[in-house]
């Protein structure tokens, strides 16, 4: 699939592949995951990102060999199931990335960036910054670079911080070798910041996208949503669908979700709004006017 950044907000569908999810999805079972897979596929999803350790807050990590056990026979059978999906993996271990990558895998979605973590991170995180940026380099892979921190604390304006990190981040991958058109940024929400953070880091993704990189931005179902809603995380759809609308309209290029064929609706109707109605760029028929409104 050819990604037109620009022509309208693409979906990227969540697989989770772990007994923990935040949000009570995980499928451990290849079978359930792989027909997760495919139903958001079949509810428009144009990315699938699969990944198989928890990165909710407090979540117990996984070595690379347990996160490879869960997830490289989910790639497969997704894989052979949909041989033209675009599938993501959503890791930060290069063994990880390696073996996903030849299972069937085509992009790479990290949530420590290809720096490691905002400010000073571990030697262990950089060594695996480094190894990944590698790979990711030598074969010409998308990445998804997401800003996060261990704790929710910043000197000055969280948003200029954010921005600071993944214009450098994206700048260091680009000299890397990887094409500045594959430099995907997400600016984490709900990853090292408090609600306001979230809130401030969102009502200014104009500015995320005038960095001039392609944008993914993930809210679907987060706590900070059912903070400001009271709902449990299985409630928090029509909160997630506002804040789709609000990447839409910020020309964000991706917006991550677990309700495909809903946010899909809500992406394709704010972008009618946002950029006008064509649609040759959500591959449908141009409906015949009618008298309904």
């Amino acid at each position: 699939m050819r990604f037109l950044w620009g022509e309208r907000t693409y979906l990227m569908g969540i697989v989770n592949v772990t007994p923990d999810s935040f949000s009570g999805d995980g499928r451990l079972q290849t079978s359930a995951a792989s027909a997760h897979a495919q139903a958001l596929h079949a509810a428009g999803a144009d990315v699938l990102d699969l990944g198989a350790e928890s990165t909710r807050p407090g979540a117990l990590g996984i070595d690379a060999d347990e996160e490879c056990r869960r997830l490289l026979p989910v790639v497969r059978a997704v894989r052979e199931a949909l041989p033209a999906a675009v599938l993501s993996v959503d890791t930060t271990k290069p063994a990880v990335l390696a073996a996903a990558h030849a299972a069937g895998c085509d992009w790479l979605n990290s949530v420590w960036g290809l720096g490691g973590e905002a400010g000073d991170p571990p030697a262990e995180r950089r060594e695996s910054a480094d190894a990944l940026t590698a790979y990711a380099a030598e074969r010409r892979l998308p990445v998804v670079i997401m800003h996060n921190k261990r704790v929710a604390a910043y000197d000055g304006d969280v948003v200029d911080a954010v921005l600071r990190y993944l214009d450098a981040q994206a700048a260091r991958a680009v000299r890397a070798g990887i094409p500045p058109q594959a430099v995907i940024l997400d600016p984490g929400i709900g990853f090292g910041k408090t609600a306001d953070h979230n809130l401030a880091v969102l009502a200014a993704l104009d500015r995320l996208v005038a960095l001039g990189f392609p944008t993914l931005v993930g809210t679907s179902r987060k706590s900070t949503l059912g903070r400001l809603t009271g709902r449990a995380v299985d409630e928090r759809a029509y909160a997630t669908a506002a804040t789709v609308a609000l990447a839409v309209a910020a020309n964000v290029d991706i917006v991550r979700v677990h309700d495909v064929a809903a946010m899909r609706d809500v992406a394709r109707v704010a972008d009618a709004v946002v950029r006008g109605w064509r649609p040759e760029a959500w591959n449908l028929e141009r409906a015949p006017a009618g008298s309904d409104g």
